[in-house]
């Protein structure tokens, strides 16, 4: 059994670009892909945050590189993309997970702000499938993971631009898993739940609206972030061979919930 299934999901040797890899989700998927065996190319806006996760891949006997990514900048993909090549080879699998979050009300959010979210999130999951998933389709292989959300629909209250971004995710991974998908690219996203950083609890998430949350979630709990990467390692691999196009909701049941 255990051969069967690790022949299932072998990801060994693959080689793994993960944006937004510096953060709370990301950092935790791309140190999962360290311990399946990938090569593991951590990219952030933030470089000293990049390099330290991807230090803890290494220091795991793992391999890993950081690099600085401006998921809004085509060409900073481009470079990003050549450096992994050099590194490591062809790219087999990409994590969209760049992306931030406001709290600011409706009517006081300006364009600017607006627009910075949109940016960061659909935008740049737009630029890494159009750069990452090129050589992808042009090797006529390759897995994408994009980061989708509860909040693609129906919308959670007071994160606007953030919700707005995630339903265009989910649109995207639809259409690119069709186009290409006699080509050889699989194109999915996950779902996630509730699993607050230290910036959601502090800005969005009060007592009330935690109760509102729990009370919406049949598990009564928040999600861990380890609980995100059976998921994603699926997704990854060849075990999910027939899977493209799809959204898998990990959040606790959040998103069957009625009354």
């Amino acid at each position: 059994m255990s051969k069967f299934v690790e022949k299932l999901f072998n990801l060994e040797g693959r080689v793994v670009a993960i944006t937004g890899g510096g953060g709370h989700l990301c950092g935790e998927m791309a140190r999962a892909f360290g311990e399946a065996g990938c090569k593991v190319a951590v990219l952030d806006i933030r470089p000293e945050k990049s390099e330290a996760v991807a230090a803890q891949i290494r220091d795991r006997g793992g391999y890993a590189i950081g690099l600085a990514l401006d998921a809004t900048s085509k060409s900073s993909f481009e470079t990003a993309l050549e450096s992994i090549n050099r590194e490591f080879g062809v790219l087999d699998i990409a994590v969209n997970g760049a992306g931030t979050n406001s709290s600011t009300p409706f009517f006081e959010m300006d364009l600017k702000e607006w627009q910075a979210v949109i940016d960061s999130q659909i935008t740049s999951t737009f630029l890494g499938c159009q750069v990452f998933g090129r050589q992808m389709v042009e090797k006529r292989s390759g897995s994408i993971i994009n980061i989708s959300s509860a909040s693609a629909g129906p919308p959670l209250s007071r994160a606007f631009p953030y919700s707005v971004a995630k339903a265009g995710i989910k649109n995207l991974t639809q259409n690119l898993g069709r186009e290409w998908a006699k080509v050889g690219v699989r194109v999915n996203a996950i779902r996630p739940g509730f699993f607050p950083t230290d910036w959601n609890r502090k800005n969005f998430i009060t007592a009330e609206r935690e109760a509102s949350i729990l009370g919406h979630t049949p598990m009564g709990r928040y999600g861990e972030v380890s609980e995100l990467v059976g998921a994603m390692i699926w997704l990854a691999s060849d075990a999910a061979g027939f899977v493209t196009g799809a959204e898998i909701a990990v959040d606790g049941g959040f998103s069957a919930m009625t009354i």
